[in-house]
């Protein structure tokens, strides 16, 4: 499987152990992440409309070096699936979806005809931290997911997009059971728990498969047996 994420530092989260986890249970995806930190998706319309070569361009999680545009990498192969994301920071926010995100998808389905468009469904910010109270202006980490939740949701139904990615929903299940840590600075993943949880989403999600077929645990933050079952209970829930 051959997946483009037009993302930020969130998809770039979401990828870092997906190769491997899919590897790991006999299916191959090779994803390819488009990266400019904190990128919303006006700026993602704005590169598109330019052609500007201003993503870094990482394959399996690995920087290339290499300076992209959108055309470039939507043009470069034959894509399965492309996703889209808003920015964290945004993601709360529907008037910053709008009008961008329709061109985008018109253009993905333009140059990558045969691809399904995914919205990636980012997450919440910790509970009782300064981003989350002071930024954002949420009481509760909950109050955040459920506003990002409604956004993303109207955003898949306004570009008939064929998937969402519910990372942020895994979060919100992984804060219910009490498994932590899942952020490494109150909104990135945290490169265990956190950035594995993501892996497991995606590949559950664009693959159909079963997450018990998954083997890969070598994590840069070690994580214990039990909570690795646990994480995957979590993921499955949010699958069904």
């Amino acid at each position: 499987m051959q997946v483009l994420a037009i993302g930020n530092s969130f998809s770039q989260d979401a990828s870092a152990y997906l190769h491997k986890i899919a590897q790991s249970a006999g299916k191959p995806i090779d994803i390819v992440n488009l990266y400019i930190p904190g990128c919303p998706l006006e700026r993602h319309f704005r590169n598109m409309m330019s052609d500007s070569k201003s993503y870094e361009l990482e394959v399996k999680a690995t920087y290339t070096g290499f300076l992209v545009s959108m055309k470039e990498a939507l043009l470069n192969r034959r894509w399965d699936v492309v996703t889209i994301q808003q920015a964290s920071h945004l993601s709360t926010k529907w008037d910053s979806y709008w009008p961008y995100i329709s061109p985008l998808a018109e253009y993905i389905r333009k140059l990558s005809p045969a691809s399904r468009i995914a919205v990636h469904q980012t997450w919440a910010y910790e509970e009782g931290s300064e981003r989350l109270c002071q930024m954002m202006g949420y009481e509760t980490q909950q109050q955040m997911f459920e506003a990002l939740e409604n956004c993303y949701r109207r955003a898949a139904d306004e570009i008939s997009a064929d998937l969402i990615i519910p990372s942020g929903t895994a979060f919100r299940e992984l804060a219910k059971e009490g498994i932590s840590p899942v952020y490494r600075d109150t909104f990135h993943a945290s490169l265990g728990i956190g950035r594995y949880t993501l892996g497991l989403v995606w590949y559950q999600t664009l693959t159909g498969g079963e997450i018990s077929d998954t083997t890969f645990e070598a994590l840069a933050e070690p994580v214990d047996a039990d909570t690795i079952k646990a994480i995957k209970e979590c993921v499955k829930r949010v699958g069904q």
